[in-house]
Parts: structure tokens; C-alpha cells; sequence
């Protein structure tokens, strides 16, 4: 990862544009684990711990609100999976990233775009989720 080094403070800090590619990635990743485990420690490494997340549809706070979200919509959305469209920005201490849900090979049954705010140790502590795309809607 990038980073920025400032004379006042000469360790390295990862900038939100360099993040990018990277949280939006891990994000993704966590929507789409179904192991618990798994899901516990991408949620962990990606959201600060009082993350504060919200879309039209939901929302939740902390670790835990946030993984029950995401079992939530997995549960929803059985056999589907997150995948990111385009190229994720960032820029000062936000990132923004769009993507699809939809079943393997099938069209998507909707479209978003999140945008995040990222705290001091690079993980997402405020998500607000955009449905540009519902099926049927």
C-alpha cells in the first residue's frame, strides 16, 4: 500500500486513495464469506469497532450489528455474491466503490454504490450504502 510520510510525524500513514482498491476488496470479501470465522475476522480487519453502517434497506452498528447484517443478507440472497464494477477512489479520509449482487452466472438483482469513511488505522468506521439498481423495483 501507498503511503504518505509528513515531516511533523515521519511514520507512514496510508492514504484514503491509495486504501482504495484495498478496503473496498476486504469489504466485498466480508459480505461474501459464509464461515463464521472467516467473516468475524474480515469484519474485524476492515470496521473500526464502532462502525455505524446503513443502506435504504438497513442498518447496524459495531462488529456485531454489522455481521448480523451481513448474515442477514446472505440469508436474503441465497447463492449470491458481492462483486466490485469499476474502479474504487479515494480521496482525504473517504473511498468510494460500486457493485453488483447476483447469483453465478445470472444478471444482478441490484447495483450500489457505498461510500466510506476511514478512521486513523485505515478501517471503515462510517458506510453509507446507495441502491443505484433493485430488480424489480
Amino acid at each position: 500500500m501507498n503511503t504518505v510520510e509528513t515531516l511533523e510525524h515521519p511514520t507512514t500513514i496510508p492514504t484514503a486513495a491509495t486504501a482504495a482498491p484495498d478496503l473496498a476488496a476486504r469489504y466485498i470479501a466480508a459480505w461474501n464469506a459464509t464461515d463464521g470465522a472467516q467473516r468475524d475476522h474480515l469484519v474485524r480487519s476492515t470496521f473500526s469497532s464502532d462502525v455505524q453502517y446503513r443502506d435504504p434497506m438497513m442498518e447496524g452498528q459495531g462488529h456485531d450489528g454489522l455481521t448480523a447484517l451481513i448474515a442477514g443478507a446472505q440469508q436474503r440472497f441465497a447463492g449470491h455474491r458481492f462483486t466490485l464494477l469499476g474502479t474504487p477512489e479515494g480521496h482525504h479520509d473517504v473511498v468510494r466503490f460500486s457493485w453488483a449482487l447476483a447469483a453465478e452466472g445470472a444478471e444482478p438483482v441490484a447495483r450500489g454504490t457505498d461510500v466510506a469513511e476511514i478512521d486513523a488505522h485505515g478501517r471503515m468506521r462510517r458506510v453509507t450504502g446507495f441502491l443505484d439498481y433493485v430488480a424489480g423495483a
